[in-house]
């Protein structure tokens, strides 16, 4: 039986009655390392440094809200008899793939309204998002939640991870697959190949498209580890749903575009 395992503590800092938490911590950071890069990107592909600063300014609240719609809309049940968890955000509970829709909502309406190409602005902010992603994964890390089922310690062990991630993954008495890693290696890897193809001078809207296939490629096997999923029935659970509909329709939205020649703009192209 193991006793006395050091795990690390949830909170970041305590002023008072403010408490700062962790989750919140590397949600921030992530986010501001993603429009970093992203700002960094545009400024190259000849877009004005603020545009994706005025992006940001809607499309990251907007994000927040409807990855905490998505996942409360899918836990109803229990937020209707505990309707005080439903803002307490730091607790967990911010669905990616609801963020995703809330960003992609925003920036068609800010391309629209701006007069710049949708795919060009998705394009660019590709990298930004998969590593904002690989990096918020941490903060599912910190509130030991996201996890996968139970196995042992010589398991973990024999994955040769640090002390600190297999001490954080008992959880109850019990040790569980850090799913959240799986999935914030499959990001960063991700990252690394969105990097390479920003050199190839894809077709205009395929580096984003390429992003949606390669994230929902890894989120469907590590979803099938994980046991807190949202779930569509006994069986089916929410997010392997919408990752095969994303693959689907990434693949089928790749052949529609140079079909109708929509995707005959490159990457590398200014205008």
């Amino acid at each position: 039986m193991e006793q006395n395992i050091p795990q690390l503590d949830r909170v970041f800092l305590e002023l008072g009655p403010l408490t700062i938490y962790w989750y919140g911590v590397i949600i921030g950071t992530g986010v501001m390392l993603a429009l970093w890069l992203v700002v960094r990107e545009s400024q190259r592909r000849g877009l004005q440094k603020d545009v994706f600063v005025d992006l940001v300014l809607f499309a990251i609240p907007i994000a927040i809200l409807s990855a905490r719609l998505y996942y409360v809309l899918f836990k109803l049940d229990y937020y209707l008899e505990n309707p005080a968890e439903i803002l307490m955000i730091w607790h967990g509970g911010l669905a990616i793939h609801g963020g995703l829709i809330g960003a992609i909502i925003t920036a068609l309406v800010f391309a629209k309204k701006r007069g710049i190409s949708f795919w060009k602005l998705a394009d660019i902010a590709a990298p930004s998002i998969i590593l904002g992603q690989a990096i918020g994964r941490w903060g599912n890390f910190m509130n030991q939640e996201a996890h996968g089922g139970e196995v042992t310690r010589e398991f973990l062990e024999g994955l040769f991870l640090p002390e600190f991630i297999i001490n954080q993954m008992y959880i109850n008495g019990a040790y569980y697959h850090p799913t959240f890693l799986y999935e914030s290696l499959w990001s960063f890897a991700g990252l690394g190949i969105l990097l390479l193809l920003r050199r190839v001078n894809m077709r205009r809207g395929e580096m984003f498209l390429t992003y949606v296939i390669w994230y929902s490629i890894g989120r469907f096997f590590i979803e099938g580890l994980r046991t807190d999923s949202l779930m569509l029935t006994d069986t089916l659970r929410i997010a392997q749903v919408i990752s095969l509909v994303l693959i689907a329709l990434a693949i089928g939205l790749i052949f529609y575009r140079r079909s109708k020649g929509y995707a005959n703009k490159r990457y590398l192209d200014q205008s």
